[in-house]
């Protein structure tokens, strides 16, 4: 972490998250191309886990909350060389992670209708949403658990073994899911099943990597506890992914409304297609920032500032080329990734036209996305949170609600590509003022160095 180069670091400790991210992603995606190809029932069936999408961003949301509040404030706890406060914190972030996942459970299953109801579901795919939701509500606590703890393991530096954490779900559910969905005829019930086994292996293998001693933090049952203060301080940090969870299940009944009364509730499919896409591409760049959360925020707790401008910089590069390379694909041969997801061919016509607006900005997302992640790494919550509502909230929201009636169902493509221009303008700003401060109190730090050494020389 302190002397090892930046890019070979990134590399390191990003390609596992990365790989890990993808895999995550694939449990949602592999459902929706096995539920979108089935036979008669496929369009509407795929659209009813639309509905079900931006519920299960609250779900992950809270995951993040305390999953990446925990491991950002134990990476700069281990920076600092402070293993036992490391380790409370790992003890109160697992306790809040399990009472987290129990309570949306809980309360998911007892709102169950109204909750689907109020995401957009209408009657001819509301059966669908809720069969689909109320099996993923009964393994949520152990996909909180599971995903919480892996930012913990990459903060302690191991992170070729959160993504066996991802590796262990993804495969099984890959091979669960046609068993169920065609082999048992369980159809959107069997998706959602084989989601849930997956996802309690996941939790299996990561309970066992610490219970089997081979981590460097320990989870002791006297720091298993809540505590305020220790509570506050992760939900400082976590409060940004989490607000970005929140906004984009809020932008999920937005966006499923207008695609209703636009288009039609096959145009909430097209949006599902739309977001599995989407996702294959994006989420490599939120494992960039898994990678990078650990460097920034061991260096910069080590008060090694040019090592953090180093990794934002390679962060930033790397993100910008993956997501022209992904418009690059997704403005040529939209179609090829459509037809893989889903044979319905209203749902397909929608998607191709969807998607080239949906992305038009996508090649300075990638930026916007790892330098809302820089602040959150060196501990200002409240300016990632700031850049993270912006995105999802501040501008998206008041376009969704003023383009669509002007331009229809493309207004509610527009509205993406507009909040994303706006971000990642305010984000440089931000960025660039930040790093000027970081180069003021680096250089006061080395003038107050150079002062103690003059200081003996002349006692000398």
């Amino acid at each position: 972490m302190r002397e090892e180069k930046i890019f070979k670091l990134f590399l390191r400790f990003s390609i596992p998250a990365i790989l890990g991210m993808v895999v995550q992603s694939l449990y949602n995606i592999v459902d929706r191309i096995f539920i979108g190809n089935i036979p008669v029932t496929g369009g509407l069936a795929i659209s009813g886990i639309g509905v079900v999408l931006p519920i299960t961003f609250i779900m992950m949301g809270f995951s993040m909350l305390f999953g990446i509040g925990s491991g950002a404030n134990i990476s700069i706890k281990l920076g600092q060389g402070d293993k036992d406060g490391a380790e409370k914190l790992f003890g109160t972030g697992f306790l809040m992670l399990a009472t987290a996942g129990l309570a949306i459970t809980i309360v998911g299953l007892i709102f169950l209708t109204p909750i689907v109801n109020l995401y957009g579901a209408d009657e001819s795919i509301r059966s669908y949403a809720e069969d689909y939701l109320r099996i993923i509500l009964y393994g949520n606590v152990f996909n909180t658990i599971a995903f919480g703890l892996n930012n913990i393991i990459r903060a302690e530096g191991n992170p070729k073994i959160a993504m066996y954490t991802m590796l262990v779900g993804a495969i099984a559910n890959t091979i669960l899911d046609p068993v169920l969905i065609y082999g048992f005829n369980m159809g959107v019930a069997g998706a959602a099943w084989a989601t849930i086994i997956a996802q309690f292996f996941s939790f299996a293998w990561t309970i066992s990597y610490f219970l089997r001693g081979k981590a460097m933090l320990h989870l002791k049952l006297e720091n298993i506890r809540y505590h305020k203060a220790r509570i506050l301080k992760i939900m400082s940090i976590g409060a940004s992914p989490f607000a970005m969870q929140v906004a984009g299940s809020v932008i999920g009944i937005i966006m499923n409304k207008s695609l209703v009364t636009y288009g039609t509730s096959l145009a909430i499919g097209a949006y599902a297609a739309i977001n599995s896409i989407v996702t294959l591409f994006f989420m490599p760049i939120f494992g960039m920032n898994q990678g990078l959360q650990p460097i920034i925020g061991f260096n910069y707790g080590a008060k090694n500032y040019k090592r953090v401008k180093e990794a934002l910089k390679v962060g930033a590069i790397s993100a910008t080329v993956l997501c022209v390379i992904g418009m690059i694909f997704i403005m040529t041969i939209p179609q090829v990734f459509l037809n893989f997801i889903t044979k319905d061919p209203d749902i397909r016509v929608m998607g191709v036209v969807g998607i080239r607006r949906f992305m038009l900005a996508m090649p300075v997302a990638g930026f916007q996305i790892i330098s809302a992640n820089f602040f959150q790494a060196i501990g200002q919550a409240k300016k990632s949170f700031i850049l993270s509502m912006l995105r999802q909230v501040i501008i998206l929201i008041p376009a969704l609600l003023i383009l669509p009636p002007i331009f229809g169902l493309m207004g509610v493509w527009t509205a993406q590509p507009v909040a994303d221009t706006v971000a990642a303008v305010t984000t440089t700003l931000m960025v660039r003022y930040q790093l000027k401060l970081m180069d003021k109190e680096e250089h006061q730090w080395h003038e107050a160095r150079q002062h103690e050494v003059e200081v003996k020389l002349g006692l000398e």
